[in-house]
């Protein structure tokens, strides 16, 4: 199993209660499955949740920006995965609701 930090098995502890849940090591960062359904990413200590055409709006309403990265030529992309509200980092009942709302994205995309 991958050596995992302290922010990750955080993050396990807080969504416990959403079903069986993995952190896979993945591209310096750690991809999240709840039941096999991958639907959210850690990078430099950062969640961000699956989004989609139907529930993007509600992350970029709260002012949330998408992970981005630079690629090998330099150029900026973005990918729909988005953090949640920082208040949803200390309620794990909310937390729940953001990660529902990645795993629901998750499913509409397969």
């Amino acid at each position: 199993m991958a050596k995992r930090n302290q922010y990750v098995e955080y993050l396990l502890e807080q969504l416990a209660g959403l079903g069986t849940l993995r952190a896979k090591a993945m591209f310096g960062g750690y991809g999240f499955y709840c039941d096999e359904i991958f639907f959210a990413i850690v990078v430099n200590d950062i969640l961000y949740i699956k989004a989609d055409a139907q529930s993007k709006e509600e992350f970029t309403r709260l002012g949330l920006a998408p992970f981005s990265y630079h690629k090998k030529d330099g150029t900026p992309q973005s990918m729909a995965y988005y953090p949640p509200p920082d208040t949803a980092l200390e309620e794990p009942e909310e937390m729940i609701i953001w990660a529902k709302k990645g795993i629901a994205a998750a499913l509409r995309q397969r």
